[in-house]
């Protein structure tokens, strides 16, 4: 990857992501001459918009996908050609898509309040689509239900369906299993108290809950399945306050106790939004307690946790890697 740094230690330091270098705001239609085929889809908290830079790309000058804002949680189709995210306007939310060329406008997939979805649907969240680009699942919150749900929805706009019509249980950001049977996904009492992991079959069969360790109060964003579905890493919540990255086996449909990816101590670093780049190897936001932007980092997973971590991409939100 172009423009990577390097920090080792205990602590990132303050103020270092203000540090970068000044980014360019990517325009539109392309990043010179190199065409997205792998990399991070992210927004920027300023603008809202979605962007994109490839992997052999300049994370100083990424590709900017949409330009009206209102932009949230994007996330790659497996193919790469694609970018689903969350569009709000006021307060109607609906699930968007756009090419990783740039070539062409958004286009909306569904939206709340769609006779489709027969309890309301409002407040979309966090969409993903299967492994097979045919649909796609996303949090959504029940008209006049305090929990969220997962719903799916096919990419033409056609089938939707409710995966979990309860009333008690809340379901975070949802990441597909390899053989896209199923998702997993963090589950609760509510979006703030996340303190299980939940393995939630698309054919209607029972989920499955596991527990997180006593280390973590609970998921803050996202739990995201490795390429092979051995492992997922999660965003933990710690009893200081803090957020760090933690990954774990999966065995079946349950998961094993979480460990820390970094050895990074400082209490005000936190750490986010995790994605898998390769098989030994997570992507994920960070950010210190200074007020500056947070920013893309990569560790190593697999040798137990690592004080080096690799900045990729200085300025970014809610990114997601693909395709794995």
């Amino acid at each position: 990857m172009m423009g990577m740094r390097r920090f080792v230690g205990g602590v990132l330091a303050v103020g270092l992501l203000g540090a970068c270098e000044p980014l360019d705001d990517g325009g539109g239609g392309g990043i010179g001459d190199v065409l997205f085929t792998s990399g991070f889809a992210f927004v920027r908290e300023d603008d809202r918009n979605v962007f994109v830079v490839d992997d052999d790309g300049d994370p100083n000058s990424p590709q900017r996908l949409t330009s009206a804002g209102g932009a949230y949680w994007p996330s790659v189709s497996r193919d790469g050609r694609s970018i689903v995210f969350v569009q709000r306007t006021g307060s109607s939310t609906s699930l968007q898509t756009v090419p990783t060329s740039g070539a062409t406008t958004p286009a909306t997939l569904f939206s709340s309040g769609d006779a489709a979805c027969a309890r309301g649907c409002t407040n979309f969240r966090t969409p993903t689509f299967s492994p097979d680009g045919r649909s796609v699942v996303f949090v959504f919150s029940p008209a006049g239900s305090s929990v969220t749900s997962l719903g799916r929805v096919n990419t033409d706009g056609s089938g939707f369906q409710e995966l979990t019509p309860n009333t008690t249980i809340s379901y975070g950001a949802p990441t597909f299993m390899p053989n896209g049977s199923a998702v997993m996904v963090p589950s609760g009492s509510s979006l703030r108290q996340l303190n299980q992991l939940a393995h939630v079959p698309l054919n209607g069969s029972s989920i499955t809950y596991s527990s997180l360790g006593n280390e973590v109060l609970a998921v803050e964003n996202r739990v995201a399945v490795s390429p092979n579905g051995s492992q997922v890493a999660f965003d933990g919540r710690l009893g200081s306050g803090s957020t760090r990255i933690f990954v774990a086996s999966v065995t079946g449909n349950s998961v094993g106790v979480g460990q820390r990816v970094t050895t990074l101590s400082g209490p005000g670093v936190q750490e986010s939004w995790p994605s898998w780049t390769r098989s030994n190897q997570l992507g994920f936001l960070s950010s210190d307690s200074a007020g500056s932007d947070p920013g893309i980092y990569v560790a190593g997973v697999g040798s137990g946790a690592t004080g080096s971590v690799t900045l990729v991409i200085p300025s970014a939100a809610e990114p997601s890697y693909g395709p794995q």
